[in-house]
């Protein structure tokens, strides 16, 4: 027997063609034995699929298909039609029970062909989302689609886009330049090639995403047409009649039987974020110097009922109640690089957690310029910071984001924005985006482990010394709450363009007040249930908060807001 097995390998090793040979039908004969008890295995099957009757698509009683029998293919498609018509009952955009997952499309047990079938199942589904319509010209001074929009240079799908705008009550979803998403309730621009529409979305290959100014439009097969809704308008409050209402707000609409729904459906029809209702007119515009929102009036001089709606207010003809709409303001929406190199470094200089990448949406909205960074952050240039990129001395942004507190680090900028947050708040917003993103948060785990009583170790007297060292070292600063920003934005993000050197638009300013939250707004509904500060950590902050105010008001500049202490 040794002999033979002698010879076998001789015979191998003068003969390597013969072996390789051998070893590749040796491997296609095991594939074909476990593709076989593969398909030999028996699904589940359910008492419903047990008693299909043959007029319903079952085989007759002793047909013998035996191959498809082994694979089921009954069951698949039949799960298919019950997932399309849970999509057409709730509606495309249908969440599972947790909340993420979208309308289920059945158990189709294991197996490669159970998978292809899921597949193809998945792909029929988001056809039914959106139905494509064309590639359309866009501007950026007048957008084809004016509803809201957001960007994504890494991830954008055809998909995202889509659920954004669905979920927002939009019917046109459109795609740009392989990255951008916008959302509209009509498309205003004309039809162009398709060879137009020629990008790949950055985050699906094989999917266009428009092109250069163009946009691959669909129209969202929203499951309820009759009850579709404009997204959901926001409430702004109770205000005096403007003095010139045909220049403030310039689309007049009688309605008889007047509902906040009517309203606003006129109004973002007509493509106008401002819906206003004055007892059984409608009136929509955008804010402007002539109706700028700012001066508020008691909510019990517009507490007038709808003639349509009993349980609502709508207004009176001297007293306006307004609401916002999904429509997006575009007069703030255009953004570039400087068009000449500018001559001088201005920094947006922060603690971490203070808010400077809200600052830099706000600034870039009231500028119409890019904001750079001393540093470089992916998933920000990726959300649509496209100043990220930029070396920070390019001198082709309007301002640099800094958190860097040395001397000579502050002594390269010519000028400055400080901008200061109640530590305490800074402090755990800086934690929950080491530990969960930008608009993520930081586990239960990190909260009650070691890295928080070590972060504030190591970060509360950073918080103070960045503020110190800028007052000390920086030139020209301007010192700007975060707290004051967000009571009183127009004045204060006014006071900061001046510093940037560009001249004031008030419309423009209104323009940011509406939409003045951008993509990067951590979510307030989840909360910590208890106080994170120990009492000596509360002492150690306190003490930094003196020290703070302190240097403030030895500058003759306000000290610290008031809410800052005591805790």
């Amino acid at each position: 027997m040794a002999k033979l097995w002698f010879k076998f390998q001789r015979y191998f090793r003068r003969k390597p063609v013969r072996f390789f040979t051998f070893l590749v039908l040796y491997l296609t004969a095991g594939s074909l034995v476990f593709l076989h008890s593969g398909f030999g295995g028996q699904p589940s099957v359910s008492p419903n699929q047990a008693n299909l009757p043959a007029a319903a698509g079952a085989p007759a009683e002793g047909a013998e298909l035996p191959f498809l029998s082994d694979l089921h293919l009954g069951r698949g498609f039949r799960d298919a039609g019950e997932a399309s018509s849970i999509a057409r009952r709730y509606g495309p955009w249908f969440k599972g029970k947790d909340g993420n997952e979208r309308g289920k499309l059945g158990d189709y047990g294991g197996g490669a062909w159970s998978r292809a079938l899921k597949g193809r199942v998945v792909r029929e589904k988001e056809e039914e989302r959106a139905k494509y319509i064309g590639c359309y010209l866009d501007d950026t001074q007048s957008r084809a689609l004016r509803g809201v929009s957001f960007f994504d240079y890494k991830k954008m799908t055809v998909f995202r886009c889509q659920d954004n705008c669905a979920e927002r009550g939009y019917l046109y979803a459109g795609l740009e330049f392989g990255a951008e998403c916008y959302c509209g309730h009509k498309i205003q621009a004309t039809n162009v090639s398709e060879a137009e529409c020629d990008m790949e979305c950055k985050g699906e290959r094989g999917s266009l995403c428009g092109g250069a100014n163009r946009l691959s439009v669909y129209r969202l097969q929203l499951a309820q047409e009759s009850a579709r809704r404009y997204g959901s308008a926001v409430f702004r409050g109770c205000f005096r009649r403007p003095d010139n209402l045909s220049l403030a707000l310039p689309v007049t609409a009688a309605m008889p039987n007047m509902s906040v729904d009517k309203c606003v459906d006129l109004c973002t029809e007509k493509e106008y974020p401002l819906a206003a209702l004055a007892g059984t007119a409608c009136h929509c515009g955008f804010p402007t110097t002539r109706f700028p929102l700012h001066e508020r009036e008691d909510e019990q001089l517009c507490a007038q009922k709808c003639s349509a709606e009993e349980f609502e207010s709508c207004g009176t003809p001297t007293y306006f109640i307004v609401f916002q709409t999904q429509v997006q303001d575009n007069r703030c929406m255009d953004r570039r690089f400087l068009p000449a190199k500018s001559k001088q470094l201005i920094a947006l200089a922060s603690f971490p957690g203070a808010g400077n990448t809200w600052a830099r949406h706000l600034i870039e909205l009231a500028t119409g310029f890019y904001t750079g960074s001393y540093y470089f952050d992916g998933s920000l240039y990726n959300k649509g910071f496209k100043g990220e990129r930029d070396h920070w001395r390019s001198g082709r942004t309007i301002c640099i984001k800094t958190h860097e507190s040395g001397q000579k680090e502050i002594e390269a900028f010519d000028a400055a924005i400080l901008l200061i947050r109640n530590p305490y708040k800074a402090l755990m917003a800086e934690f929950n985006r080491k530990y969960g993103g930008h608009i993520g948060f930081a586990a239960h785990a990190h909260w009650k482990g070691k890295e928080w009583p070590e972060f504030v170790r190591n970060y509360a007297p950073w918080w103070a010394t960045h503020t110190l060292d800028w007052l000390k070292f920086g030139k020209k600063v301007l010192v700007v709450h975060f707290e004051d920003l967000k009571q009183d934005l127009f004045v204060q993000l006014g006071r900061m363009v001046s510093l940037l050197g560009v001249a004031v638009r008030e419309d423009r300013l209104l323009c940011v007040e509406s939409q003045k939250d951008g993509n990067f707004k951590r979510s307030g509904l989840r909360k910590l249930e208890y106080d994170p500060y120990t009492v000596d950590m509360q002492k150690t902050i306190s003490a930094y908060i003196k020290m703070v105010d302190a240097a403030l008001r030895g500058r003759n500049l306000t000290g610290v807001p008031d809410d800052y202490y005591p805790r």
